[in-house]
């Protein structure tokens, strides 16, 4: 009997021990997972040795799990907040000056009566890229303000200026937002683009019913793809050095003085490169196929 009631009244010092330890890390939360986070921050202050060893500790060699905690460490809203007005207004001056003059008409190579219908389609390739690119700068920048101005202390100097950038950043974002391509709505509908599926469905019907068709369609298909992958091409080239002389390097500096940020939206500059490549490469299996047609055909 009295080691029974000597059981329960160990079991009830325990239970209530335990009460005591649970009520004690509820009352002190900071001594807990906070003081693990913020000891992320010894990746700023050791040597690289002892930086590498607690990367691989607790990251791994994975390359993004290593981006992670590095951005972890840095708990500071901006890297360099002396340089972080000047970097905004130069970065907001970059993107007026792409709006204004980075789908501008580009010069052109001598290329005979083709030159005005080339002209126009690398036109519009190259506003997709300019645009495309401008708008997803101003979108990002916006963001990453948004986010850094919740982090920072509130009353902080950072907080205040992190506050109009990021007032600065929204008020000016609806006017550079914007159709793209720079087409009427209504050539982008689809009553329009129905029509002209249909019209090539039924050229293709009659040009496969006989050689002189097929050769036709053959030797369009190809001009029309090679033309393509030139004004790609080119395209791809006038954007990527407009974007490079406006906004790369203020981005870039943009991006330095916050920090831990990772890196600033790229362009579509080398997709559309690599679109030109695809559409080559169809024309070299188009012939092929069209050749193989006629002899069916013969």
């Amino acid at each position: 009997m009295t080691e029974t009631t000597s059981h329960i009244a160990s079991a009830g010092d325990s239970t209530h021990a335990g009460d005591d330890v649970r009520d004690a890390a509820e009352r002190e939360p900071d001594g807990l997972l906070i003081d693990r986070i913020d000891a992320l921050r010894v990746l700023r202050a050791d040597s690289d040795e002892q930086k590498g060893a607690l990367l691989e500790q607790i990251a791994g060699t994975g390359k993004v799990e290593q981006n992670i905690v590095s951005e972890l460490s840095k708990v500071r809203p901006l890297w360099r907040p002396d340089r972080f007005e000047e970097a905004h207004r130069m970065a907001m001056r970059s993107l007026e000056v792409l709006d204004r003059n980075g789908a501008r008409a580009a010069r052109m190579p001598n290329i005979g009566p083709l030159k005005p219908v080339a002209a126009y389609i690398v036109g519009l390739l190259t506003r997709w890229i300019v645009k495309g690119h401008q708008n997803t700068l101003v979108t990002a920048i916006r963001k990453l303000y948004e986010r850094r101005e919740a982090n920072a202390e509130w009353g902080s100097p950072e907080h205040v200026v992190l506050r109009r950038a990021r007032i600065d950043a929204s008020r000016v974002e609806p006017g550079y937002k914007g159709n793209p391509v720079g087409l009427p709505t209504f050539l982008l509908g689809g009553a329009a683009l129905s029509s002209v599926f249909t019209a090539v469905q039924s050229l293709l019907r009659t040009a496969v019913s006989g050689v002189v068709g097929i050769v036709i369609l053959t030797a369009v298909l190809a001009l029309l793809f090679l033309g393509l992958a030139w004004s790609a091409l080119y395209a791809a080239g006038v954007a990527r050095r407009r974007i490079r002389l406006t906004t790369d390097q203020p981005m870039t500096a943009l991006w330095e003085t916050i920090g831990a940020a990772g890196r600033p939206p790229k362009d579509a500059s080398y997709s559309f490169a690599v679109l030109a490549i695809v559409l080559l490469v169809l024309l070299g299996i188009l012939i092929p196929i069209a050749v193989w047609l006629l002899i069916g055909v013969v």
